[in-house]
């Protein structure tokens, strides 16, 4: 089923100068089927569900360090679901518990440092962040794996 996330603003890169106010993104399956304004994506795709978020969505974060210690593989990598991350170099994924949790709830693994981007035809890495920055949502490979109650 087709889901169109959507915010106070988009940002195709965090840097990005130029923001899309009502910003949206359409997600078909594990990839970016659209973006642009919610109302042009409403009308394009008249049956998708649509997911209002609070705040500036964007492109997925790329773990900067380790994964925070926690007593189980899948409590490590939830943590860092929670802060919006989709993404963890190989070298923070020091055993093979750690790397199949991260592997599961399907994040990036990284052999070498990318830029975090939304790009039509490519993988739905997102992520939503209130004013205060704090994660409300993290969608990794379409799929919403963390999202704030």
């Amino acid at each position: 089923m087709l889901t169109i996330h959507a915010a106070d603003e988009l940002r195709y890169a965090w840097d990005d100068p130029d923001p899309v106010t009502d910003g949206a993104v359409a997600v078909d399956g594990d990839r970016v089927a659209a973006t642009g304004s919610l109302a042009d994506l409403q009308e394009r795709f008249p049956g998708a569900r649509v997911r209002r978020w609070p705040g500036v969505l964007g492109p997925g974060l790329v773990l900067e360090g380790p994964l925070p210690d926690a007593p189980t593989p899948r409590e490590r990598v939830h943590s860092v679901l929670k802060r919006g991350v989709v993404a963890v170099p190989t070298e923070y994924l020091r055993t093979p518990e750690v790397r199949a949790a991260a592997e599961r709830n399907g994040l990036i693994v990284l052999s070498a440092a990318r830029p975090a981007a939304i790009v039509a035809g490519g993988r739905a890495d997102l992520a939503v962040f209130d004013e205060d920055g704090a994660c409300v949502a993290t969608v990794c490979a379409g799929r919403l794996v963390h999202r704030r109650r």
